[in-house]
């Protein structure tokens, strides 16, 4: 079993997309795209503008350096731009487990295949490369979309934190809800399932 090397810079691509480690000087690369309207309603950490995306950026490459998270920037290969981010965090060498999360791509890398591409590259590394047993994922529970995403990857619906963070509206709270794929069900069918989805685009 391979050890997550948080000083290694990781490359993970193929002929659509190419995950390279997140890095200060991608923030200009990244700025236009955070300015969005509604990329960030279901994020706490907020990268929105300059000051934030800088911030934001810099936040989890310190943690990086912790070993806390290990962050990407994704970049579509096809456009030939750079679509967002994604990391991973909460590893556990011992527990052979890892979460994947804090995702945000640009509106026009949604729904083209990008996400599915990123995540069999990601699954395929911490299952194949890490050998780990399970990745989770959390999303606020009014993110269907984002929940939704998850499940057309392979990810089961396991439970629910409730009240776990601040409502978006500022009043009362709001659920997470928790999902996951574990290694069988990697490769004895979401691999499978999910190759045949990258086929079609």
């Amino acid at each position: 079993m391979s050890q997550l090397d948080f000083s290694q810079d990781y490359v993970l691509e193929d002929d659509y997309v190419k995950l390279m480690p997140l890095k200060i000087e991608h923030v200009e690369r990244l700025l236009d795209i955070s300015k969005e309207p509604n990329l960030w309603t279901y994020f706490l950490e907020k990268g929105n503008g300059l000051e934030n995306l800088t911030h934001y950026i810099s936040l989890t490459v310190h943690n990086r350096k912790h070993h806390k998270e290990y962050p990407f920037v994704v970049f579509d290969k096809i456009k030939k731009q750079y679509a967002g981010t994604t990391r991973f965090y909460d590893y556990s060498y011992e527990l052979k487990t890892i979460k994947l999360g804090h995702t945000w791509y640009g509106k026009d890398f949604r729904g083209t295949g990008l996400n599915k591409h990123c995540k069999w590259l990601l699954f395929q590394f911490a299952f194949e490369t890490l050998e780990l047993e399970r990745v989770g994922f959390g999303a606020h529970a009014e993110n269907k979309i984002s929940i939704a995403a998850m499940k057309s990857v392979g990810c089961s619906e396991e439970g629910v934190l409730r009240n776990f963070i601040p409502a978006i509206n500022g009043n009362g709270r709001a659920d997470i809800i928790l999902l996951s794929i574990l290694k069988d069900e990697w490769l004895e069918t979401a691999k499978t399932e999910l190759k045949h989805k990258l086929t079609k685009h």
